[in-house]
C-alpha cells in the first residue's frame, strides 16, 4: 500500500536548513499495522504527515496504492486524503462547538454524502465504539478515553484503507489506553492498514512490526 524511496524532508529558514528526515525507504503492505518508534524530534510526526498527504517531501518519492503522491497540489493530496485516509491524534483534535455526532459525521460531509446515509455511517460506528448514548454531548462533557474513542469514529466512519495514529494513547491512562489498543487491533484485524507512532513499547507489542527512526533515518526494523 505504501512505497517510501528515498524519501527526505528538509525545513529551510535564512540562517540553517534543518533535515527532518534522510533517505528513508519504506515499504508498508495493504493490512499490515506497523509502529514507528524513536526519540523525540527523530522525524516520526514528519514521516506520519508525508504518509498522511498533509506534507510533502522535499525529495524522494511516495507511492500511495500505487500512485505517486509526492508532488501532488494542494487541492489533489486533500481530496485524496479525505477518501482514503483517517487519522488518530494524541490530542485528540475535535472541534469543541460540534457535538459527538457531528464531529463524528464531518468526514462524511467532506465527501458529500446523502444526510440519510451519514446518519446510518455515524450511528453503526458510534454503536460499535458504545458512544451513541453520548451523541448529542460535546467534546468537554467527555472524558478522555471517550473523546479518542470519537476521534477513531471519526478515523473510521469513511472507511478508510489506511489508518494513521500519531500517538494514540499519549494522554490517556492505562484502562483507556488499553480499550484504545484494542479497538485498533479490532480494525486490522479486519483488514485495515493501520502505521502507528509511538514511544510505548507496549502499544508498538501489537504492530506486526515496529521501526526505529534516529535522527531522520531508519535504524532498525523488528518483525514482531
Amino acid at each position: 500500500m505504501i512505497q517510501l524511496h528515498n524519501l527526505k524532508k528538509v525545513f529551510r529558514t535564512e540562517e540553517i536548513d534543518t533535515w527532518a528526515l534522510r533517505e528513508v525507504s519504506l515499504e508498508v503492505k495493504e493490512g499490515e499495522f506497523v509502529a514507528i518508534m524513536g526519540p523525540s524530534g527523530c522525524g516520526k510526526s514528519t514521516l506520519l504527515n508525508i504518509m498522511g498527504l498533509l506534507d510533502v517531501p522535499t525529495e524522494g518519492t511516495y507511492m500511495l496504492g500505487g500512485r505517486d503522491v509526492s508532488q501532488l497540489s494542494d487541492t489533489e493530496r486533500t481530496k485524496l486524503r479525505r477518501g482514503t485516509i483517517g487519522f488518530v491524534f494524541q490530542s485528540f483534535n475535535l472541534i469543541d462547538e460540534l457535538s459527538v455526532y457531528e464531529n463524528v459525521e464531518l468526514p462524511l460531509l467532506y465527501m458529500g454524502l446523502p444526510a440519510r446515509e451519514r446518519k446510518e455511517r455515524v450511528m453503526q460506528v458510534l454503536d460499535r465504539l458504545a458512544m451513541s448514548h453520548r451523541r448529542k454531548h460535546f467534546p468537554a462533557q467527555l472524558s478522555g478515553g471517550q473523546q479518542q474513542r470519537v476521534a477513531i469514529a471519526r478515523a473510521v466512519v469513511s472507511n478508510p484503507k489506511l489508518i494513521l495514529a500519531d500517538e494514540p494513547t499519549g494522554n490517556l491512562d492505562s484502562t483507556n489506553s488499553k480499550e484504545v489498543m484494542n479497538l485498533l487491533c479490532q480494525m486490522h484485524k479486519q483488514g485495515t492498514t493501520i502505521v502507528m507512532v509511538t514511544h510505548s513499547q507496549h502499544d508498538a507489542s501489537f504492530a506486526d512490526r515496529i521501526i526505529e527512526l534516529y535522527d531522520g533515518q531508519i535504524v532498525q526494523h523488528a518483525e514482531l
